[in-house]
């Protein structure tokens, strides 16, 4: 003797081959969306063959060829047959990272590629510890000024080092004797801190990853 169905269990059954239609249809949508899509053939570009901080000077060992789909390549991407020896990287990569256009320095000095357009680096004299501070560190410049009423003053805030010098051969005389700081900054605040390490004591202040800004396009 057959069972009969109560209606709930009808309803259950029926419920169950709708969501079993529709399941199917989602997975037949995406095999048909996947076979449809086309990378396109390999492409050769230049890739890193180790993570490069900014500022590096590139030499051929730095870097290798990997077979891209066309459809991935990024834009600007550096085709793998093309010599990038001696250009200056504007912005870090790491290992296996595309090199493209947009990131390499051209026709410019170590230093001056670094320096996007609109901003200026200004050097400015120390008295620090070679090991105080590194490319990429922030720093405020405080000027303290002599006289009747000694006073300091902040002259600029969060200014990112993008490389420093040693002074020893660099003819600089016989002010500070720690490392040069290259900073980067606006050509008002470029001008300020000339003036500042012309007229008095310059200091920093270091900054803390905390309270940096987070990169933007400028930094590179």
């Amino acid at each position: 003797m057959s069972r009969k169905w109560s209606p709930r269990s009808k309803l259950f059954a029926g419920l169950a081959a709708v969501l079993a239609l529709a399941a199917f249809g989602l997975v037949r949508s995406y095999a048909q969306r996947l076979s449809a899509m086309d990378p396109g053939s390999p492409t050769e570009v230049l890739v890193a063959a180790q993570d490069l901080a900014r500022g590096t000077t590139l030499e051929r060992g730095m870097m290798g060829v990997s077979d891209i789909p066309a459809a991935f390549v990024p834009p600007g991407a550096v085709a793998g047959s093309t010599d990038v020896s001696g250009k200056t990287l504007l912005a870090p990569i790491v290992v296996g990272e595309v090199i493209t256009s947009s990131r390499l320095g051209d026709g410019a000095g170590p230093v001056a590629a670094l320096v996007p357009a609109g901003l200026r680096a200004v050097m400015m004299p120390t008295d620090l510890l070679p090991s105080v501070v590194t490319p990429g560190d922030r720093v405020d410049v405080l000027a303290t000024y002599a006289g009747g009423q000694p006073y300091t003053e902040t002259v600029a805030t969060s200014i990112e080092i993008i490389a420093t010098l040693d002074p020893k051969g660099g003819g600089l005389g016989d002010g500070p004797h720690g490392p040069v700081l290259v900073l980067l900054t606006d050509p008002s605040s470029a001008e300020e801190i000339a003036h500042a390490v012309a007229a008095a004591r310059v200091d920093v202040a270091v900054v803390g990853p905390q309270s940096s800004p987070a990169p933007s396009a400028a930094d590179g």
